[in-house]
């Protein structure tokens, strides 16, 4: 476990009187870490973040979740996955099953830290079902709870269909490169995996509690995925928020409100 746990940097910066935020790099990523004044000795509640398909643990979600969790007392690690922000990489050469690799790497350190006393997660778009899977597969041993944010199991769907972001392409042969923004490309690998993924079956084995919230105007990811996502857990709650995008515009602050009183 020794390899996932090498700090390649490590910087202390104070927020408030009660509170400490690390920027750390662990095994290639690059990581933030939150939490409230602790006494000696004293333990607290961890939420591990992820962020979504293009973007960085600085969205604007994540961080108002990270905040709120904060109030609340609970720590928070943030991460940029690979080929992401400031993390290791190449975006072509990303796919969900490395993302998961990458989150068990955060889960073993954050594992190691002796302050923390229980595990739970966050995700959302492409990094919900990254969150999703990863607790499937780890189970309520390891994780206390899971909150997802329009979790983007659309995406193997898409693959299927040789469609991303309204990119389309040839499902059976796909390019080696694929451009779906000015400065983002996804590769090969990235769709024939993601045709693969048992996404529900795999999530469904985390029995824990599961928090689901989705907006109602989501044109990236229907709502219709998260009440999939509702139907195969056994304990479960789902919030739909009427007029709210993919990206929680103009919501963020409240999404991330609803998590956190969640997690507490």
């Amino acid at each position: 476990m020794k390899k996932f746990l090498l700090l390649l940097a490590l910087v202390i910066l104070p927020v408030s009187a009660f509170a400490e935020t690390q920027a750390l790099k662990i095994g290639g990523l690059a990581a933030v870490i939150q939490k409230p004044e602790l006494t000696a000795g004293q333990k607290c509640k961890m939420v591990m973040i992820l962020h979504g398909f293009s973007g960085t643990k600085e969205f604007n979600l994540l961080t108002a979740l990270a905040d709120e969790l904060e109030k609340n007392g609970t720590a928070s690690i943030r991460f940029d996955f690979n080929g992401h922000g400031q993390s290791y990489g190449k975006p072509e050469n990303m796919t969900v099953l490395n993302e998961i690799d990458d989150a068990k790497k955060i889960f073993s350190y954050v594992k190691s830290l002796d302050y923390v006393d229980s595990i739970s997660i966050a995700g959302h778009s492409q990094g919900g079902v990254v969150a999703s899977m990863l607790a499937g597969e780890l189970g309520s041993k390891n994780f206390d709870k899971l909150v997802l944010f329009a979790p983007a199991a659309v995406l193997r769907d898409d693959s299927i269909r040789g469609s991303v972001f309204g990119i389309t392409f040839d499902a059976g042969n796909p390019p080696e490169r694929i451009k779906i923004f000015d400065n983002f490309s996804i590769g090969r690998d990235y769709v024939l995996t993601a045709q693969k993924l048992k996404i529900y079956e795999t999530a469904k084995n985390f029995t824990g509690p599961v928090c689901l919230i989705h907006g109602l105007a989501d044109r990236i990811v229907p709502y219709t995925y998260s009440e999939r996502y509702n139907y195969v857990y056994a304990n479960s709650e789902l919030h739909l928020l009427d007029g709210v995008d993919h990206g929680f515009t103009n919501y963020w602050k409240e999404a991330a409100k609803i998590a956190a009183n969640f997690l507490k």
